[in-house]
């Protein structure tokens, strides 16, 4: 049964590899995956992921992977979108599909890392267009993103998502911050 996530959408399972602390040394993996130009860092630690929760039976059921989009501006000053890169170690490992023209990130409203948790609300709140719906409905998603700290991103992610019809959704991150 599905538990209501931050009490606003229902999520099958959820798990993060570590808990995120700024400035731990767990954090620098986040940083060189996202500011130093290392994308293979998230295929490595997707694979790692995997390998570590395979035999609990947190991919059973599942049909595919989601992973949250970058705005256009934002893929290209960085070059890659982490949660896709996370998302193909993942998939190496399961073999699970990974599904990329689902949903589009339509503006970057700047990085929520400063923002309160009403910010990033606000900031998420919009930001996602559902493109093609018909090929995810009456499905199971695993929906990966990097870090889940307020959980804004997931939350608005989701919902756009649920405008296909009728799907299940499980999260997989990085990390969890106690926000």
């Amino acid at each position: 049964m599905a538990k209501l996530f931050w009490g606003q959408i229902p999520i099958q399972r959820a798990t993060a590899f570590f808990y995120y602390e700024p400035h731990a040394e767990t954090a620098n993996i986040l940083y060189e995956l996202k500011y130093k130009n290392h994308p293979e860092i998230g295929e490595v630690i997707g694979r790692m992921m995997a390998k570590e929760i395979a035999n609990s039976g947190f991919f059973d059921g599942i049909d595919g992977i989601i992973p949250i989009p970058l705005a256009k501006k934002r893929l290209r000053q960085r070059g890659y979108n982490q949660s896709m890169e996370i998302a193909k170690g993942v998939s190496d490992i399961t073999g699970l599909p990974i599904y990329k023209h689902i949903i589009s990130r339509t503006v970057f409203e700047g990085s929520q890392t400063t923002k309160s948790r009403w910010e990033r609300n606000q900031n998420v709140e919009k930001v996602f267009e559902l493109i093609d719906g018909s090929a995810i409905s009456g499905k199971h998603f695993l929906v990966i993103d990097d870090v889940v700290t307020t959980g804004a991103t997931i939350i608005a992610f989701t919902q756009e998502l649920m405008k296909a019809g009728p799907i299940q959704v499980s999260v997989l991150s990085i990390g969890f911050a106690k926000y």
